[in-house]
Parts: C-alpha cells; sequence; structure tokens
C-alpha cells in the first residue's frame, strides 16, 4: 500500500473570541496558512492536486467553499480545486483523513486543513438560519429522526452532564484537569514549545486562551450551564478563531523533490456512537482504531484528546485506562481554544511537533464530534 508521508504541518496562534483574529477574512486567515507550507519546502503550488479544508457554519464570508476561496486569496494557481469538508468539530481531521486518503490512492501532493472565525460567523449560525425562513432546525419535524429518538433535548452541554453523571466525575475533579490544561499551556508557551509550529499573523504570535490568573477557587464560583448540572463555561472549549495545515505527500513526490518526511499516516478512521449521549464516541472510535491497527494503548507514546469538555476527555481516558500525563501535554481546548473548523489539523499539527521534541515514535488523536461521530488518527514519526 502507497504511504501518505506528512511534510508539513502549520497554524496560527489561536485567538479569543473578539480577539486578535476576530477583523480577519477567513478566507485570508486560511490563505495564511497555506502559504506558510510552501515556504522552506521546494515545492511548486501548481504540483498539488487538490486542498481539503473543514469549516462549519458555512455562511457569511465562511461561505462558498472556503477551501477554494482561501488557495485563490493565497495568490496560488487557479487549476488547483479545493472542498470544503464538514464533520463538525472533526471537520479538519476529516479533511486530513481524505487528503491522505487521496495520496495512498495515487495524488501526489494534497494540502488538508481548516479554518474558523467563530467571532464572526457564531457556533451554531448554521443550525438556526432556516428559522429566519421559517424552516425547521436539523433534526426537528423529522419523522424518522423522532421514531428514533423521540423528542429528546440534543444539546452538547447536555451530552457533556451525562457524560459526567454516567461516569461519576465530580465538579471538582473535573476543575483539577481544567486547571492543568491551562498549567500546561502556559508552561508550554513559556517553555516555546509551540513556536515551530505557529505561523504569527501581524504580529501575533501566541495563543490568547491561556489564563495565567485562574484558580480553582474562581472557578467554583461559577453557575453550572444547565440547571443542576456540574459542567460550567471553565469545563468547556473556547469559542475562538483560528486556521491551521498540514502537507500530505505521496512517496513519488517526495523522492522527486528529495524531501523529508516528518511522519507518516499509520491509521485514520472515524466511528459513530448515540448521537444523544453525542460526545461519547471517541471512546468507541479509538477502541475501533487500536483493534484495526493491531495496537494498544500502551503502543502510543502521546495522545491529542480534544479538550470540548473536561468529562469528555476524562471519561475517555478512565475507560480506555490511558494515562493523563501523556494526554494533551502541552494544554487543551479548555485553554488554548477550540475554533471548530480548524481544531483538528491545529491538534494534528501540536501532536507532530511534540513527537519530534520529545523523541516520540507513534501519536494518537481523537475528538468527539456533533451527531454522535469521532475520527481517529495514528501517525509514526519519522527520523
Amino acid at each position: 500500500m502507497s504511504e501518505a508521508y506528512i511534510i508539513d504541518a502549520v497554524r496560527t496562534p489561536v485567538g479569543r473570541r473578539g480577539g486578535a483574529l476576530s477583523g480577519m477574512h477567513p478566507a485570508d486567515l486560511g490563505a495564511h496558512v497555506i502559504k506558510a507550507l510552501f515556504e522552506g519546502n521546494p515545492v511548486d503550488p501548481g504540483e498539488v492536486d487538490d486542498v481539503i479544508f473543514g469549516c462549519v457554519d458555512t455562511l457569511g464570508p465562511q461561505a462558498g467553499d472556503i477551501a477554494r476561496t482561501a488557495w485563490l486569496a493565497a495568490g496560488f494557481p487557479e487549476e488547483v480545486p479545493g472542498v470544503t469538508v464538514d464533520r463538525q468539530c472533526g471537520s479538519s481531521q476529516q479533511a486530513l483523513h481524505f487528503a491522505a486518503q487521496a495520496v495512498i490512492s495515487g495524488s501526489d501532493l494534497v494540502v488538508a486543513g481548516g479554518v474558523q472565525n467563530m467571532s464572526q460567523i457564531p457556533i451554531g449560525s448554521a443550525m438556526v438560519v432556516g428559522e429566519r425562513f421559517g424552516f425547521p432546525t436539523p433534526t426537528h419535524g423529522s419523522h424518522g429522526w423522532d421514531h428514533r429518538y423521540g423528542s429528546e433535548e440534543i444539546s452538547q452541554f447536555r451530552s457533556a452532564d451525562m457524560i459526567a453523571t454516567r461516569w461519576d466525575l465530580s465538579r471538582f475533579e473535573m476543575e483539577e484537569f481544567a486547571l492543568a490544561s491551562h498549567r500546561k499551556a502556559i508552561a508550554a508557551q513559556d517553555a516555546g514549545r509551540f513556536t515551530r509550529e505557529i505561523v504569527p499573523v501581524d504580529g501575533f504570535e501566541h495563543d490568547e486562551g491561556p489564563r495565567r490568573d485562574t484558580d480553582l477557587a474562581k472557578m467554583a464560583k461559577l453557575a453550572p450551564l444547565r440547571p443542576d448540572g456540574r459542567v460550567t463555561a471553565a469545563l468547556s472549549s473556547q469559542i475562538s478563531d483560528g486556521a491551521s495545515a498540514v502537507l500530505v505527500a505521496s512517496e513519488r513526490m517526495v523522492l522527486r523533490h528529495k524531501l523529508t518526511p516528518r511522519a507518516r499516516v499509520h491509521h485514520m478512521s472515524a466511528r459513530g456512537s448515540d448521537p444523544i449521549f453525542m460526545l461519547t464516541a471517541p471512546i468507541r472510535a479509538t477502541r475501533h482504531a487500536l483493534d484495526r491497527a493491531g495496537m494498544s494503548v500502551s503502543d502510543i507514546d502521546l495522545f491529542e484528546a480534544n479538550e470540548a469538555f473536561a468529562s469528555v476527555v476524562l471519561a475517555w481516558a478512565k475507560e480506555l485506562k490511558v494515562d493523563l500525563d501523556r494526554v494533551n501535554v502541552n494544554g487543551g481546548a479548555i485553554a488554548l481554544g477550540h475554533p471548530i473548523g480548524a481544531t483538528g489539523t491545529r491538534l494534528f499539527t501540536t501532536l507532530l511537533h511534540e513527537l519530534e521534541r520529545t523523541g516520540g515514535r507513534f501519536g494518537l488523536q481523537t475528538m468527539c464530534e456533533g451527531g454522535g461521530q469521532a475520527n481517529v488518527t495514528i501517525i509514526e514519526r519519522l527520523g
């Protein structure tokens, strides 16, 4: 089987809602990371077979196939096509899977990535915009859906609370996890661990999310997001802006241009789970991926599990017996933010760089996604 090699992976700093990136057009955000992939890599952009980007809520400046728009905004050849993927929070991780699959199937060079400006287009905008024109939200009124799932509330906040209850996760335990995320992210910033992976934007060089002034006492004062719930804003990912991109190449392209692959895609898959519980799918997906790859948890040096909510990662780790010391070692979305369309390849970029820094061999990435889904990517560092 042909290999899918990772040549480069970059990201912007992640901006807070209303922060440094909030006024930037999403196409320009995407163009920024796309251009960075070709700086220092001896590859002609005209040789790219496709550009696959993740983006959610593709309205306004994010509409009209943002993958194509970002590529053209970068000033690159018009003959290269682009396509935009929506697998909710896993959109750019799925974009990476499609890119790797394309290379394995015969393409030579594919750009994968994602972009999201949540300051300009609030989360869930695509879900409710139809209501303004008299149309229902995606599942409301579907006879097939109602027959199967009834009229239960579908909410990521409800799911996060349901997970905390089922896995007996106390609010204090989740607050300790959230605080650790901020502390790890701050330590990584201070040590310069993100420097190689971040492409500064107009002088903006650092993620805005990590909170140096937070502590358990402050977290304990926050009201739950739902009545009688355990999950608070401090235990949730931050609404953010950002972009990320990965350059995937075939062996033929590597040899032709004497490229030095940094990693190869060892495994990629996706699985689904209960759409009401919604955020539990990483458990099933990780088990499935490890089984298909003939691996165990002990074979993985580093994990990136998206911190949509503290309960999601804690339940996943508890169920799979994953040592949290190997998970999100430089902080996660609770601290660094979650620009939903871009987070998949942001996590991948951070995972790759940390494997290189620590000398680890295998890294596994997973994340919960709307509709009760999860992607898993396992990469092997080379060199």
